[in-house]
């Protein structure tokens, strides 16, 4: 995982705190459930993730049910730290 500017979860949008709280409560999903779930637009959603990989919060894994799609999930390991910070 890259290290992190000095950014963690409190410096972030409210886009991406509630991208982060959609996959806490709600597990492994792919873009289009966050949108469905969160009711942000596509390109926010994009945007939030984008913002939670730079400070490693979240893992990128394949959705073997579409391989188009990517499945986005909470990476705990640098949760935890990203939070006590």
């Amino acid at each position: 995982m890259p290290e992190t500017d000095g950014d963690d979860l409190s410096e972030l949008p409210p886009s991406a705190k509630l991208v982060y709280k959609v996959l806490e409560y709600d597990g492994p999903l792919t873009q289009k459930g966050i949108v469905e779930e969160s009711m942000l637009s596509a390109r926010t959603v994009r945007y939030a993730l984008e913002r939670l990989d730079d400070i490693g919060v979240v893992a990128e894994d394949v959705y073997f049910a579409d391989a188009r799609q990517n499945l986005y999930e909470i990476d705990d390991s640098e949760a935890e730290a990203a939070v006590s910070d």
